[in-house]
This record gives C-alpha cells, structure tokens and sequence, in this order.
C-alpha cells in the first residue's frame, strides 16, 4: 500500500533469517497477509527462499523482492476491505513475471513491466523473481494518465521505464533523504516517470518532461560520466550518443545546477583520484599511475588541478588524507 507519511521509512525481510520449518509460515502469514495484505503461495516444494525491502514514502512505496522459489501473489476479494487503491507497476529485473486481473494474462520480462490495480482482485505469477513494484495511490496518478484502467493492462517498455528504473537504483541500498520538501520533489519525479512511462495526458507530458524527466536524464548523465572516467574520449559527444539525446541537452541539463560537462568530469575525476591516494590499500600505485587511471592524460595538468581543487598536492594528499 502507498505510504501516507511525512517522512521515509524502510523495512527489510529475508526468509533465511529464519529456521526452515518457520520460513513459509511467517512469509505467509506475517508478510503477505498481515503487512502487505496478500495471499502468497509457493509453487515449488523445499525450503522458501524469499528476501524483500520496502521503502515508504509519502505517496510512493517501493518495494524490491528476490525469490528463488516459484511462487504466487494474489490480490482476494477478502483482501479487498482494506481499501488501498493503489496501482502497481511490476518491473522484473530478472526471470519473468505473469500478471492476472480481469480475465487477462499478461507476462513482463527484464526490459518490460506490467501494472496491477489494488482494488480489483489480481496477482502476479513466477518461476523465479528479482523484481522492483512502484506502488502510487489511484489518486496521484488521475490527472496525471487518460485511463489508468487501460495502462494498467498491457507490458511497458520504453526509455521512460529505463530512466524510472535507473532513478530507483541508487534507493535499494539506502536512502538519504530527510528534507521533506526535497523527499517530496523525488517522490514527484518518481510520479513523473511513471506517467511518462504509462502513456500521460498531453499535459502531464509536458510538465513531466521538464521536472521528472529532466532529473532522470541528469541522474542517468552522471551515471554514465562515472562507469566512463578513465575512457579518453569520455566527451559530450560520446555521453550524448550513449544516452541517446543530443549534446546540447546535456549542456542545458549541467547549466540547470550551475555547472559545465568539462567542469563535472574534472571534479569527478579528481574525486576519483583523491579517494584512492587515501586508500592505504593503493599505496604501491605511483601519482602518475593514479592520475592516468582517473582519466587524466596530462600529469602536469593534474598536479595543477587538483591543487587547485583541495589546497594540497597529491603528495600531501597521500602522507594525509585529512589535509
């Protein structure tokens, strides 16, 4: 059920963290029934294998589910009194999810998803599952979709799921936000992805392409210009063509935070560098091996801009790292 709160709350459950003849009991009754108002049934035989995390926001739950055991989550007509309204978007990350409501089967794979509403019997099938669910009240998304009824009933797969997912990545493992006015900015962008990734209104879309979408492709930039730091022909250009979208967005998304591309790269890459003069566990790495392996082709220059950037040589850096 999408959380109606003020602040971030996380949960993490994993059936291994308890005796085999307790693990289906509990996963059953506890989890499924009790905190996420489902029936779960195993389709396999031997010892359940089952972690989840959820993340609740005000306005958003994301949850993360890794099953080694084939299984079925059912939304019941009992389950039904509890009146969470919520849709649900299903993003397998692995192995493939079969949806059911209203008489129709509809099966996602890694690269698709698929959504499920709350308030109408349904559930979700699979063999195995590593999968992401986005759970949004009804009412965030109703002026947001033209029919949520009809989103809700075929596989999604287009450049808006990869940013949505890419934009989530980074929460499974933890989640910093306390600032509810920024707290409540990303659970906006989330709502964003999601309508674009559904199919919005014309005008959802164009505000959504200037506030959601806008922080996804940044979001997804950085990522690249990180994976990317010691290539030298990490340019714009080379970013741009990866990403898919033209060098001058790119421009315009770095002017947005009051930054060029060039100056990001430099102090990504100097961050690089700083970090692993002050690991002791590189201490056999020459300067100049540090420097070449951080991207930069130029010893001089990197002397120079590092200075310049922490009022320490890398010299200095290295003899103490709280300089």
């Amino acid at each position: 059920m999408a959380a109606r709160l003020s602040v971030a709350t996380r949960l993490h459950v994993s059936t291994r963290d308890l005796p085999e003849s307790d693990r289906t009991p509990f996963w059953r009754e506890v989890f499924a029934r009790q905190m996420c108002h489902l029936e779960f049934e195993p389709l396999s035989d031997g010892p359940l294998d089952v972690a989840a995390s959820l993340l609740a926001l005000p306005g958003l739950s994301v949850g993360w589910c890794r099953s080694d055991t084939a299984a079925r989550w059912i939304r019941t007509e009992s389950l039904l009194q509890d009146g969470d309204d919520a849709f649900a978007l299903i993003i397998p990350l692995a192995g493939t999810v079969m949806r059911s409501q209203r008489g129709q089967e509809v099966e996602a794979k890694p690269g698709e998803a698929v959504g499920i509403l709350h308030n109408e019997p349904g559930g979700i099938e699979f063999q195995e599952l590593n999968d992401i669910a986005i759970m949004v009240p009804r009412s965030a998304l109703a002026s947001l979709l033209p029919d949520i009824e009809e989103a809700s009933s075929r596989v999604v797969s287009n450049d808006a799921l990869r940013l949505l997912q890419l934009y989530l990545s980074a929460w499974r493992e933890s989640f910093n936000i306390a600032d509810p006015a920024v707290l409540q900015l990303a659970v906006t962008h989330v709502h964003d992805l999601l309508a674009l990734a559904l199919g919005p209104t014309r005008d959802a879309e164009e505000i959504a392409n200037g506030r959601g979408l806008r922080a996804a492709r940044l979001k997804a930039v950085k990522a690249d210009i990180q994976s990317n730091l010691t290539a030298r022909d990490l340019s714009v250009a080379a970013v741009a063509r990866r990403q898919r979208i033209s060098p001058r967005y790119i421009h315009m998304l770095f002017e947005s935070e009051g930054v060029t591309f060039s100056e990001y790269v430099l102090t990504a890459r100097l961050a690089s560098a700083r970090q692993t003069l002050s690991d002791p566990r590189q201490a056999h790495l020459s300067i100049s091996a540090i420097a070449y392996a951080s991207g930069f082709g130029d010893l001089s220059y990197f002397n120079r801009a590092f200075r310049r950037c922490y009022g320490a040589t890398p010299s200095e850096v290295r003899r103490d790292p709280l300089v």
